[in-house]
């Protein structure tokens, strides 16, 4: 069967559809956004693709993965296994990296293990493992008649007399030893001096050459190596003298230093075997900073500068410091930077001898002794190490602050295990390169024939999977990078990469918009890539609003034609071509170019006001200064790793946050930031989720949740029984079901298995009681209005202006498709940031508020986007300032101002290529935004 026949589509608020989509194509769904694209794509298909395949396993396997849902569907026809390849799934493990999630460290640990060579830090020479035969072999290359000594160095370096090891050699029946290189007889006495360090090599034997040595070298080699733990020391004697040093493990021959074997478990953070002893293989560690202590340097001791002393001066801390600020004469009413710095590090890491402390306490004891005073720094940091306490922990955690770690400089790893090297460079050292070099780096790679024999396999492999990575547009990542830190579009694209990876075949693929945080010039390596998969006889479903990737589909289905209960239809499917000509697709309007955002006819002229960045060099920002105009629309562009979130997010948010609320976070490296004082708010928006667990939702975290509850205690029933508020709250005794605790489901957990989930059979996943459930209004319980789309509770609270005006904010930035009680773990990175973006718009604006966004077109169709827009002018004509970085064109042509970073990603990234309006930016011949601006002004 070449094709897919859905019948009666029904999930969600799909219309009893009916489909047919040809196999082995690249399918693109696209529609507004909450029109049922992903019902159909994700909770139709790919869920009845996923359920087939768990049904065909055995009982025993099921039961580990648990019974999927049958989608609502009549039948589904022609599937193939389904892979769903969505961008919720990021690992905010410390542990995971790029590396790790695409198993290329897994080759590169396996690579190091076979071809790496290890070095001596010490003396920086080449260190190899032999056996005795090994070693004889390399003697008998020399001329027969050579003269040489075998002997075993026991002793090298150590102080002592030695005297019971001489006496044992006695015994055993040596009779030579060289001591500091000075031959002796064992048969003399031999006095050492116990404070002087020595170095003892005994004399295994004297051999000449001869045709038939080998077994009498092999065997003295190995008496040498069972003496001293491995090494053999050879002399040759005669003209051309010299000495060799051998070793059966892999040890200097001239120090103590040593490795293990090496084998691929030693290169692996996430062991104990190679992991870093300090921090474990994390790479950093927590430790309190002293800038968080003492945040204001210009206030005295006496004017609370020490944060953590708190305002009371009575308390046993305070009192200790008085003393100590007595004994050393420091002064504690001037600023605390005018302190002498030895004054200072007393204060902070404590005395060097202990003085007097003398002081009445809070309960009139009388405190008198000679004690070592701890430090404020010192003090704080054992406490952290040694409190059993979770609320203690918690506040100590306000003032740390996550530092490199000082015994592997981040490199996760043993220090021995970095001296295994492959062309000059260890593992870690690798990892830190781009994607980009690495491609150059292993393809130049120079190993000899054996070598490159046994990494042949692997090359190829490691070769594969960074190729794949670089035509998903992630050339500017490096494999060290934490998985955490990814956008959902960038962890979306390794698992991509990875599923090219594995070459399957006849494979139903589903996709959730993957060209999220893509820059217009790698969107076409993307289509490619997308395109390769179908070739390979894969068939591909890209949920997707991407103008480029729905051109470049075989089909094009919009689904629509409103969101939510207006839409799950079916409007057009068929080519592109196709699309375009029906007059009833919004999605064809705008391909077509019927429709579009349109050019904004004059620009804002710039105020005098600015924020001015000096010196930013955060990541790979080289230092720039960049200045932002105030009450304009500002667009920050540029490729893939430019630096655009390090310049806004790290450096401008943290500083601004840091100046305005005397926040706890530590900005990202700039100089200085002038203009703060024309600004008194910072809203910046990411695309965090709103909460973690499913008990928040968009209806409590707009506060929205609460209006309503009111309504329900005003009602007739509610007053009768004497409900009140907390009656409706699904997180507190009384209302609630207390048989699932008001979650609406139960946690079974699994002894060492994930815990599985089950709807709660009491309330039947509504979160209420039944008394609580009887309370209505217009006709629908609690449980009812929660799972209402934002567009049908409009309509419904239309008559209660509070609760009709937060609701209207949400569906003017898009979210009139989701339910008020939608879970916050289950929205996208897009849809959370603008559920903030509407809490945020329903406060009263200053006119001196900097808003910050990130993104905010992720998910949202051409006709949503312009909706978006309208809202952010709106907020620019009120005098405030909106910041975005975007790589959505029609965003970035209704800017005022842009300022473009480049001119490529991660390393060749980090400069400003061209500011100014979009016209002027257009022109600029070095920006690759610039490029594909020109087209579209």
């Amino acid at each position: 069967m070449d094709k897919i026949i859905v019948k009666g589509a029904r999930e969600n608020n799909l219309k009893n559809i009916d489909i047919e989509l040809p196999k082995n194509k690249l399918i693109v769904m696209t529609g507004l956004s909450g029109s049922g694209k992903s019902s159909l794509a994700f909770d139709t298909i790919y869920q009845e693709g996923q359920r087939r395949y768990i049904d065909s396993l055995s009982s025993y396997a099921k039961q580990f993965l648990g019974a999927g849902n049958k989608p609502d569907v009549d039948s589904i026809e022609g599937l193939s296994p389904a892979i769903s390849i969505d961008q919720k799934t990021t690992s905010n493990n410390p542990r995971s990296t790029v590396g790790t999630v695409t198993e290329i460290y897994d080759y590169l640990r396996l690579l190091y293990a076979r071809v790496g060579t290890v070095y001596c830090p010490n003396h920086n020479i080449e260190i190899t493992s032999q056996s005795p035969s090994e070693m004889a072999n390399k003697i008998l290359k020399y001329d027969i008649g050579t003269k040489l000594i075998i002997y075993s160095p026991i002793v090298h370096g150590k102080k002592g007399t030695h005297k019971d090891l001489l006496d044992k050699l006695r015994s055993d029946g040596f009779t030579k030893v060289r001591i500091n290189q000075e031959m002796m007889d064992l048969s003399s006495e031999i006095e050492l001096d116990k404070n002087k360090k020595d170095s003892i090599d005994v004399v295994i034997d004297r051999i000449v050459l001869k045709e038939d040595s080998h077994a009498r070298v092999a065997e003295a080699c190995e008496l040498a190596c069972k003496l001293s733990n491995g090494k053999v020391a050879i002399e040759i004697l005669g003209e051309n003298k010299k000495e060799i040093v051998f070793s059966e493990n892999f040890a200097c021959p001239y120090c103590d230093f040593s490795i293990p074997e090496l084998e691929p478990r030693l290169f692996s953070f996430n062991a104990p075997y190679g992991a870093c002893p300090t921090c474990h293989g994390l790479g950093v560690k927590l430790q309190i900073d002293e800038d968080l202590v003492i945040p204001d340097k210009s206030k005295s001791i006496n004017e609370d500068a020490i944060k953590t002393l708190g305002d009371d001066h009575d308390n046993m801390f305070n009192k200790k410091l008085e003393c100590v600020c007595k004994h050393y004469k420091i002064n504690m009413d001037i600023p605390f930077s005018k302190v002498p710095k030895d004054k200072q590090n007393i204060i902070l890491h404590g005395t060097p001898e202990p003085i007097r402390i003398n002081y009445i306490s809070r309960t009139g004891k009388i405190v008198d002794n000679f004690d070592y005073y701890e430090g404020i720094l010192d003090n704080l940091e054992r406490r952290y190490m040694e409190t059993t306490s979770t609320w203690i922990r918690e506040w100590l955690e306000h003032y740390m602050v996550e530092l490199t770690c000082d015994t592997c400089k981040g490199a996760r790893l043993d220090k021995s295990v970095l001296q295994v090297k492959i062309e000059n460079k260890n593992i870690y050292e690798l990892t830190c390169m781009s994607i980009k070099d690495l491609i150059i780096f292993f393809k130049n790679l120079k190993l000899n024939k054996e070598k490159e024999k046994i990494a042949e396999l692997i090359l190829k492999e490691i070769l594969d999977r960074l190729e794949f990575l670089s035509n998903v547009g992630l050339e500017y990542l490096t494999l060290a990078r934490s998985a955490g830190t990814l956008s959902g579009g960038e962890a979306q694209r390794i698992r991509l990469a990875t599923q090219i990876g594995s070459r399957l075949t006849g494979v139903l693929y589903v996709l959730d918009e993957p060209s999220i945080g893509l820059h217009q010039k790698d969107n076409e390596k993307l289509i490619n890539s997308l395109k390769e998969m179908r070739d390979l006889g894969n068939t591909l479903i890209v949920v997707e609003h991407d103008t480029d990737t729905m051109l470049a589909a075989d089909y094009l289905v919009d689904i629509g034609p409103g969101a939510g209960d207006n839409g799950g239809q079916v409007v057009a499917c068929g080519t592109p071509d196709e699309v375009m000509k029906n007059e009833n697709s919004i999605t064809g309007r705008y391909l077509s170019g019927k429709e579009k955002i349109e050019v904004p006819k004059t620009r804002r002229k710039q105020t005098k006001k600015f924020l001015k960045i000096k010196g930013a060099s955060e990541h790979n920002l080289k230092n720039i200064d960049v200045d932002i105009p105030l009450s304009t629309f500002t667009c920050i562009t540029g490729v893939s790793g430019s630096g655009k979130s390090s310049l806004i997010d790290e450096v401008l948010c943290k500083y601004v946050q840091n100046k305005l609320y005397n926040s706890k976070v530590k900005p990202g490296k700039v100089d200085k930031i002038l203009g703060i004082n024309n600004i008194d708010k910072l809203i910046a928006i990411s695309q965090n989720p709103i909460g973690r667990t499913p008990r928040s939702n968009p209806a409590t975290y707009t506060g929205v949740f609460d209006d309503i509850r009111e309504l329900f205690t005003n009602t007739k029933e509610a007053k009768m029984y004497g409900y009140k508020k907390d009656r409706f709250s699904f997180n507190v005794k009384g209302g609630r079901c207390e048989s699932c605790r008001g979650d609406g489901v139960k946690k079974i957990e699994m002894h060492f298995l994930p815990d599985v989930y089950v709807k709660c059979e009491s309330c039947n996943g509504t979160r209420y009681n039944q008394e609580t459930l009887n309370v209505k209004y217009k006709g629908k319980n609690i449980a009812e209005v929660l799972d209402m789309r934002v567009s049908v509770a409009l309509e419904f609270f239309s008559n209660v202006p509070k609760i009709y005006r937060k609701l209207k904010v949400l569906d003017d930035v898009g979210l009139g498709y989701i339910k008020l009680g939608e879970p916050a773990p289950d929205l996208s990175g897009g849809e959370a940031e603008r559920v903030k973006l509407a809490k945020e718009l329903q406060k009263k604006a200053t006119g001196k508020t900097l808003f910050v966004l990130d993104e905010p077109t992720t998910g949202l169709h051409q006709a949503d986007i312009k909706r978006l827009l309208k809202i952010l002018q709106n907020i620019v004509d009120n005098k405030d300032t909106v910041v975005i970085i975007e790589h959505n064109l029609d965003v970035i042509k209704q800017a005022d101002y842009i300022i473009d970073l480049g001119p490529d990603g991660g390393d060749s990234g980090g400069e400003v290529v061209a500011v100014g309006t979009p016209e002027e930016v257009s022109k600029n011949k070095k920006s690759y935004t610039a490029k594909f601006l020109r087209d579209i002004l």
